[in-house]
């Protein structure tokens, strides 16, 4: 039986979060799991007037390229894809995963190494997406697999899904415009200061530079469902520890229990309690890697439970979250880097924000009442 629930995200996806307009080229990607949803996007886009263009993806074959690629293939740099990410007008994927641990018994070193030739595709798409030249948006859809992960039935992850999105309400994009009015005034704030700190009991306690930095109010427009805003941390100003509450998932595998120390911004020692090989791996893949590319506070309270997926995790309200590697240019980040790994922090047991020694957020409520609340 179909769900009328798919129509609903579609439409908000083509019609608030990328606001496609006639004549734009839009690429819609994902798996044939996600094919409802494929389906409701692509005629959305045809009654927008756009040329909608389909990208099927397949986890079976990208865990075969990794497996058996020779190093020339490797290091190859789709001139296809390069082509697409300097033309589209409009890119909308979907995430839907058969078997999310797919890529667990890859070594980390053919990881590292394809990620990186990806590297000029990645910028490609930063840059132009930092310039309002492309538009995209990220979303999940539910399978057995991340439903799985969350530990929920499907009927159960499908609620979680479409109700952090908000989709559940008469009219989504009018409440994710009451959420930006919101969220644009921590924003407000924040672009006049010039340190954040977060602390934990559980031992996090790291400070950041964020003068002439500018954060950005993220309301659905790039991932979705979304709630957050960020920014990209002076490159040489990062000192510290953190200490993260939730395993990490990059590239099918998940490292938990992660400790990072940093000094003048880089990482200087680097730990976990599982999947430690990989994340000094990745680390260690390029100059950047080492040096966080993003640094966001979590809004959405619609999303309160960890599922292992990074869409919503990083956006549990009262979390904050750091990501190692590359910066997004609107932000004012300069950081490049083949990676961008994105970590998150609960602040719900007694953490504490400090913007400019000024206590903005205890216990992961932010004190001003007109800001995101639960």
């Amino acid at each position: 039986m179909h769900d009328p629930r798919i129509d609903k995200l579609a439409h908000v996806l083509v019609h608030y979060a990328t606001a496609v307009k006639s004549g734009q080229l839009v690429r819609i990607s994902g798996s044939l799991l996600s094919e409802p949803l494929v389906i409701a996007l692509y005629q959305e886009v045809l009654q927008a007037g756009a040329h909608p263009i389909i990208r099927l993806t397949s986890d079976t074959c990208q865990e075969l390229f990794l497996r058996h690629a020779d190093d020339l293939q490797m290091d190859f740099v789709d001139p296809l894809a390069l082509h697409e990410t300097e033309t589209l007008d409009c890119t909308i994927n979907i995430w839907a995963d058969e078997n999310t641990k797919a890529l667990s018994g890859i070594h980390p070193d053919r990881q590292a190494r394809v990620s990186n030739a990806r590297k000029p595709i990645l910028e490609t798409f930063l840059q132009r997406s930092a310039n309002q030249e492309l538009r995209w948006v990220g979303t999940q859809f539910p399978t057995q697999a991340s439903a799985q992960d969350a530990e929920m039935s499907l009927h159960d992850y499908e609620h979680f899904v479409f109700t952090a999105g908000l989709l559940h309400l008469d009219n989504p994009a009018a409440a994710w415009r009451e959420i930006h009015e919101k969220q644009q005034k921590v924003c407000d704030f924040l672009n006049d200061a010039h340190e954040i700190r977060f602390t934990t009991p559980q031992g996090t306690d790291l400070k950041l530079g964020i003068e002439g930095r500018r954060w950005i109010n993220c309301s659905g427009h790039e991932n979705f469902p979304d709630g957050e805003v960020f920014t990209g941390p002076v490159e040489t100003a990062t000192e510290g520890v953190v200490h993260y509450s939730f395993p990490a998932v990059h590239g099918g595998r998940e490292v938990s229990e992660i400790r990072l120390e940093f000094r003048e911004g880089k990482v200087v020692n680097a730990s976990a309690e599982k999947g430690e090989p990989f994340l000094l791996k990745m680390i260690d893949q390029d100059a950047g890697a080492s040096c966080l590319g993003e640094i966001a506070i979590g809004t959405n309270y619609s999303i309160t439970q960890y599922t292992k997926n990074t869409l919503f995790d990083e956006k549990i309200g009262g979390t904050f979250h750091a990501a190692l590697g590359a910066a997004y240019p609107e932000s004012g980040g300069t950081n490049q880097s083949a990676l961008h790994w994105d970590m998150v922090c609960d602040l719900r047991k007694g953490g504490l924000i400090e913007v400019d020694g000024r206590v903005i957020s205890e216990n992961g409520v932010f004190v001003d009442g007109s800001w995101p609340q639960p």
